[in-house]
């Protein structure tokens, strides 16, 4: 009987792998089909995993097997345990050892020496943006985890200190591709590259999270394929230019959504200061629960519009009982969504759909937008920034910033631990307006207290 060599059974599967990631990332455009879509594209990966170890010159067989047990099974134990609300530093997480792991198969490459030219740039190319990755997702997970400041981390003459940081790594690892250099040459290179990462997320604030997330996604595929191609691994260079390609599509997405440049969400340290001098016209005027629960109980279009607020008092499951609840009551509910409400792309549709809030009830800001306007209430539950119709305002740090028009509506009520400012900042204009009023305290709480209260009405 013909059988095909390793390399060749190995490069069907791969063809294989490639079908299952291009109809994954066709079932991940649709919410609803996300599910199906992550199982698709793990099936993809396990395969191409799997056939890898017939490719001609593979050995250390066990030592390779004990590092898929134990790193699947801290994978498995992460991923049971892992809160929603923790899910953003978590991915930060896995994309920094994806970046770690490019750099180090372009360190392993390396590190023999008398590689031809192009095969030493692919390398030093993908171990640059991989160093880069894993120290900048490093610092994103000790924001996000508030292990660290969260607003941005500023000195004097930064950015020309980090172009020096830069410009030296790309130095030696040029030195290193024309005559290798001595031995203390390639650590530096990925010393100096990891000294990059580092310092150019520390200005980077955590209202800028979701995009960062998004780049060093894409960074960390790059890495990847750079090194597929060093290596003539199919499966590298087609996965890698996958998750680069559909990583920096998101990235430049969600930087549209807040109507500013990726150079800015990078270099602007937008967060650093807190904005002065603007007096807001109001005061703010709190409810309780009962007078909330009868405005909603007598509304014919309620509007909720979440936020980080909702996930980190893990309210989801509150927040759609009061929608059942609403419903029974021949109220119109629907849920507004803004592209960079949460940490991360899609954090309040996945945080949704947990509780079996339908699909079909969440809407994106620019349908949601004209609807404002006849919503006799909006429940705004832990949003702030993008809320803020101080974006309207030209000198607000916010301007230009897409929001969600909630101001518009008849009555806003606000469910809120305080009257402090968001992740940029700045102070809300919407909770000095007259339709707005602050049920204060925790969502969970809040949610709570005008279920029973509606239950009474």
């Amino acid at each position: 009987m013909f059988t095909l060599p390793g390399t060749d059974i190995a490069n069907v599967v791969y063809i294989a792998m490639v079908i299952l990631f291009i109809v994954a990332l066709q079932r991940l455009s649709d919410p609803k089909g996300a599910r199906t879509g992550i199982l698709w594209a793990g099936t993809g990966m396990l395969l191409a995993v799997l056939v890898t170890f017939l490719l001609p010159g593979m050995g250390n067989f066990g030592l390779i097997a004990l590092g898929i047990v134990i790193g699947g099974l801290i994978g498995y134990a992460a991923a049971i345990r892992v809160k929603m609300t923790a899910m953003p530093q978590m991915v930060a997480a896995y994309n920094g050892m994806g970046g770690g792991a490019a750099a180090g198969i372009a360190a392993v490459v390396l590190v023999p020496g008398g590689l031809a030219a192009g095969i030493a740039s692919l390398s030093i190319a993908g171990g640059l943006i991989g160093a880069v990755s894993f120290a900048g997702s490093i610092i994103a997970f000790l924001k996000l985890q508030g292990w660290m400041r969260q607003r941005p981390i500023v000195f004097p003459l930064q950015q020309p200190f980090n172009l020096v940081v830069i410009g030296a790594a790309v130095v030696a690892g040029a030195l290193t591709i024309i005559w290798g250099g001595p031995a203390w040459l390639l650590p530096l290179f990925f010393v100096l590259a990891l000294g990059f990462g580092f310092l150019m997320t520390l200005p980077i604030g955590g209202a800028d999270m979701p995009v960062v997330i998004s780049m060093f996604n894409a960074l960390t595929g790059v890495a990847v394929a750079m090194d597929g191609f060093a290596l003539t691994n199919y499966a590298m260079v087609i996965a890698g230019t996958l998750v680069g390609a559909a990583g920096s599509l998101l990235t430049l997405l969600m930087a549209r959504a807040m109507n500013r440049s990726i150079g800015n969400v990078v270099f602007g340290a937008f967060g650093a200061t807190e904005e002065e001098g603007t007096a807001i016209q109001g005061a703010l005027k709190p409810i309780e629960a009962s007078d909330a629960a009868v405005l909603l109980s007598y509304a014919s279009k309620v509007i909720i519009a979440p936020g980080y607020g909702l996930a980190v008092a893990q309210a989801q499951g509150k927040v759609r009982e009061l929608a059942d609840l609403l419903e029974k009551k021949g109220v119109s509910v629907k849920f507004a969504i803004h592209p960079v409400a949460g940490r991360m792309p899609g954090h309040m549709n996945v945080l949704l759909a947990e509780a079996g809030v339908s699909y079909d009830k969440l809407f994106d800001r620019d349908e949601i937008n004209p609807e404002f306007a006849s919503a006799d209430v909006v429940l705004v539950i832990g949003a702030n920034d993008v809320v803020n119709p101080a974006a309207r305002r030209q000198g607000s740090p916010l301007y230009g910033m897409p929001i969600l028009d909630v101001d518009a509506a008849k009555n806003v009520i606000v469910l809120k631990r305080g009257s402090g400012k968001g992740f940029a900042g700045i102070e809300n204009d919407l909770f000095y307006r007259d339709n707005a009023r602050m049920l204060y305290g925790d969502a969970q709480d809040s949610l709570a207290k005008l279920v029973q209260e509606l239950k009474r009405l």
